[in-house]
């Protein structure tokens, strides 16, 4: 049988793993993605702080079992400032594509004119 600190632990690995795969990619929307992704690997990491317990309460009591409630208001502030930090990024890989005209990320891409293409008649 599987444990829930055994399926948390390799989603969190399976997040980072991906994202910085993405991360290493040419273009810009995949590394947004694994930029995206490894947010979401420390966001279950913090949330892993905070003991996995079913069925605690997140108030610290007079019970044996209880969550601490301090990673999961860091959680819900991350998920906030990770959704405004995406979508900054995704307005600079806009820029970045308009400006350059493509979407690679050192811009040292061949960039060809349609013009100059030798398959026009």
């Amino acid at each position: 049988m599987i444990s829930i600190e055994f399926l948390l632990a390799s989603a969190i690995g399976l997040l980072a793993a991906t994202g910085i795969y993405l991360i290493l990619r040419a273009r810009t929307f995949p590394v947004v993605l694994g930029l995206a992704m490894i947010g979401y690997a420390v966001n279950l990491f913090l949330f892993a702080m905070g003991r996995v317990q079913i069925n605690a309460p997140a108030v610290l009591t007079e019970t044996t079992k209880a969550t601490d409630p301090l990673p999961q208001a860091l959680v819900l502030t991350a998920i906030v400032i990770g959704f405004a930090t995406t979508a900054f990024i995704v307005q600079l890989a806009l820029r970045s594509r308009y400006e350059t005209g493509t979407d690679h990320v050192d811009s040292k891409e061949d960039i060809v004119p349609i013009d100059s293409r030798e398959d026009q008649p």
